[in-house]
């Protein structure tokens, strides 16, 4: 039975790691083309589009429907994974894998917005024609957040951009490696539960 559930880890974390190359594939659209792209669509669209159906998680322009459906498949490759090893699984066990599933789709919409808020400053910095679609598309990901993050650090209810960013990455930095200390600190505290 260990060999089955060893099986079924490692058809999970490829199926995880062709899903991933499915998402990076889609960002360059046409550009990229060819037999092992329609086979890679081929295999995980259904998947990706029953997801997509059934949660609707569409944001400025973004599908966040891949964040589900790629927690999932990395639960169940944890589970299979315990289940190569040892055939039972505790309480603790299951517990610390929910926290920590639900830490993942937090922590990747924190580091999304990391990452769009850096993308800002670079066009900020740079000087960048704030009128051309794509810093529009930009500003009104990363507006919001700014915008909230400057009201409650500052009070202001306008302040300087590059203020506002500063503040914005300092705050989900530290949000991102608290949260990690915290999840892991309580994750080891679960996983030794006796039940």
């Amino acid at each position: 039975m260990r060999f089955i559930f060893g099986i079924l880890a490692l058809i999970t974390g490829v199926y995880s790691l062709l899903i991933f190359i499915r998402i990076i594939l889609s960002w360059f659209g046409d550009m990229v083309s060819g037999k092992p792209v329609e086979f890679i669509n081929m295999i995980t669209d259904p998947y990706l589009n029953w997801w997509r159906e059934k949660l609707h998680l569409t944001f400025a322009g973004f599908d966040f429907s891949v964040i589900p459906a790629v927690v999932v498949l990395s639960f169940a490759q944890n589970i299979f994974k315990i289940l190569s090893i040892s055939e039972s699984i505790t309480l603790g066990f299951m517990l610390a894998q929910i926290l920590l599933t639900i830490w993942n789709i937090f922590s990747f919409i924190i580091v999304f917005f990391i990452i769009v808020i850096v993308i800002r400053a670079i066009g900020y910095l740079n000087n960048s024609d704030v009128y051309s679609p794509f810093w529009s598309f930009i500003d009104s990901v990363t507006q919001p957040i700014l915008y909230r993050m400057n009201r409650i650090f500052t009070g202001d209810r306008v302040g300087s951009l590059l203020r506002e960013i500063i503040l914005s990455l300092i705050f989900l930095i530290i949000l991102l490696v608290g949260g990690n200390l915290l999840i892991m600190f309580l994750s080891k505290i679960l996983y030794n539960l006796p039940i």
